[in-house]
């Protein structure tokens, strides 16, 4: 088994960075693909942005192309989620994903382990 563990959220204002992290224990050398969602109140789990192992391979949802950065340092398993010019819509609970595929997928499906969620929350 594979256990994810999300943290650094947090309550800032609009047009603020926020940094997550998600590190990997258990059976890590199962873990290929990784990629964080969010869910917002009231709305279905959305895709944010995905990372091959490599890290040379990554994808985002176009709501936060060149503002999200997503990387990984595999030998600390653990993978980030840069997160600069906030706005009130990434209010949501952000998840790490993990897939022992070696490809990205914006399908939460493609994804077998998950952590708990941490909590963004961005005021106007």
């Amino acid at each position: 088994q594979v256990q994810l563990g999300e943290s650094g959220g947090g309550l800032v204002q609009t047009g603020a960075s926020l940094t997550l992290s998600c590190v990997a224990s258990g059976r890590t050398f199962s873990v290929n693909a990784m990629a964080w969602f969010r869910q917002a109140p009231g709305k279905e789990r959305e895709f944010v942005a995905a990372i091959t192992r490599s890290g040379g391979v990554t994808n985002y949802a176009d709501s936060v192309k060149d503002r999200f950065t997503i990387s990984r340092d595999n030998a600390k398993t653990t993978v980030y989620l840069k997160m600069n010019s906030l706005k009130p819509e990434d209010t949501a609970v952000y998840y790490c994903a993990a897939s022992r595929n070696n490809y990205y997928s914006a399908y939460d499906s493609a994804y077998g382990f998950w952590g708990q969620g941490t909590q963004v929350t961005v005021s106007s």
